[in-house]
């Protein structure tokens, strides 16, 4: 992953923010233990600030991503796909119409509530295909796309658990990736009986 933009009443509500800088200019927080809330509840307010901030940006990524592939009821989702790897992988065309799909199919029944495009999981009936076209994912750098296998539930609550591991180890210059449910340290596995006790 909503609220509405609308034109604002010339009556001025007063907002958390507004409360908490009053409080914090009132005589009882002269005192340094006053002084420290106030520091507090002005470093609240600004992670706050940067908070609506970082929401308004996903509610405009959210109407972009909307216009990219709207989903219209009725659609063919191999030719949307077919589409899609066409324009935003940029695959050539002849290459394209070659593809053999198994399945293709949208996923979660809840888009006439949301009104958001759901997610579209396609089964190849080529491995090679399949490999051809996620090789191709450099493309959407940059984008709100994303071209990923799907996994079973116990593997994406294994993967969730890797990430941020994954993550510290690039923070710290190391060459780190996940191959399905291993992550692979500077082409070592990596093992933690207390984080990874399926690979014991």
């Amino acid at each position: 992953m909503k609220k509405a933009w609308s034109a604002s009443s010339p009556v001025k509500s007063e907002t958390p923010s507004s409360k908490r800088c009053r409080l914090a200019d009132s005589p009882g927080t002269t005192s340094p233990a006053g002084k420290d809330i106030a520091d507090i509840l002005e470093s609240i307010d600004k992670r706050l600030s940067s908070f609506d901030v970082r929401l308004s940006l996903v509610e405009i990524l959210h109407r972009e991503f909307k216009s990219f592939i709207p989903e219209a009821a009725g659609e063919d989702a191999e030719t949307t796909v077919k589409s899609f790897i066409k324009t935003h992988l940029k695959l050539p065309e002849d290459t394209v119409k070659n593809i053999a799909f198994d399945r293709v199919h949208r996923i979660s029944p809840m888009w006439a509530a949301t009104g958001r495009p759901r997610p579209i999981v396609a089964k190849f009936g080529h491995f090679k295909q399949k490999e051809q076209v996620k090789s191709r994912g450099r493309e959407l750098k940059g984008t709100d796309f994303s071209v990923n296998d799907q996994f079973p539930k116990e593997i994406l609550e294994r993967r969730r658990v890797l990430f941020p591991i994954r993550r510290g180890f690039i923070q710290k210059g190391s060459r780190a990736v996940i191959a399905v449910d291993r992550l692979y340290v500077d082409g070592q596995l990596y093992r933690d009986p207390g984080i990874t006790p399926w690979l014991y």
